[in-house]
């Protein structure tokens, strides 16, 4: 990812260009008299919920026993 340190005043003059800069994957530290005072990123993408039959996901979880017969429901069978 590539970095670059920018002043604040140069940042309010070209924020446009700036967060476009950031949008492709750049990292920008902001300046103020030669110190980081800020940082701008790109935000990381937001996890999708799993559509039907999407189970493939590493963090789906599904206990071995799920398919298992409940005993509180043997009277009803």
């Amino acid at each position: 990812m590539n970095e670059q340190e920018i002043g604040i005043f140069e940042t309010k003059t070209h924020l446009s260009e700036i967060v476009q800069r950031v949008m492709r994957g750049e990292r920008i530290f902001i300046t103020r008299r030669g110190r980081r005072v800020a940082e701008l990123r790109p935000v990381e993408p937001e996890r999708l919920i799993l559509a039907q039959g999407q189970a493939m996901n590493p963090d789906y979880f599904m206990a071995p026993d799920f398919d298992d017969s409940l005993d509180d429901m043997a009277e009803y069978s």
